[in-house]
């Protein structure tokens, strides 16, 4: 483990798993919404999308996705690890009031470029709400 708390790609293993979660609330969607300009109706006002195929307000899948960034970036591989890319699947929506987990597992190691690439996902209930793929760079004992 890194003296900040993280790993060293020289401590990570295949299959090595780490989850963070997080209930939405309405704060934050609207501090969201503040923060990235996001200001659709779907996820700020209830009227309108509960016109929609949602029949309500729905948390923006670039929040729920963020929490993926959580377990990045603050507990595997941790702090001083760069995010290098992420593919993002959106399943299913998530409401003001859900518990999302966000899941992430190391499916491969390449040592001599620095780079890990984990499986991601985010939970409701049991249920895949965003599935995807990270490449994250974690700090190196060597670096």
């Amino acid at each position: 483990m890194a003296s900040s708390g993280g790993y060293f790609i020289e401590d990570l293993k295949v299959g090595q798993r780490e989850t963070f979660a997080k209930t939405v609330t309405e704060a934050d969607i609207v501090l969201y919404a503040g923060i990235s300009g996001d200001t659709n109706p779907m996820h700020l006002n209830e009227e309108y999308a509960s016109q929609t195929m949602f029949k309500g307000r729905i948390a923006h899948g670039m929040l729920t996705a963020g929490f993926i960034s959580a377990v990045l970036g603050a507990r595997m591989p941790g702090p001083g690890a760069i995010y290098l890319s992420q593919t993002l699947r959106f399943k299913a929506p998530v409401r003001p009031g859900d518990t999302v987990t966000a899941d992430c597992e190391i499916t491969e190691i390449d040592l001599a470029k620095r780079r890990v690439t984990l499986r991601t996902l985010c939970l409701v209930k049991g249920k895949p709400v965003v599935e995807g793929e990270a490449v994250v760079m974690p700090p190196s004992r060597g670096a």
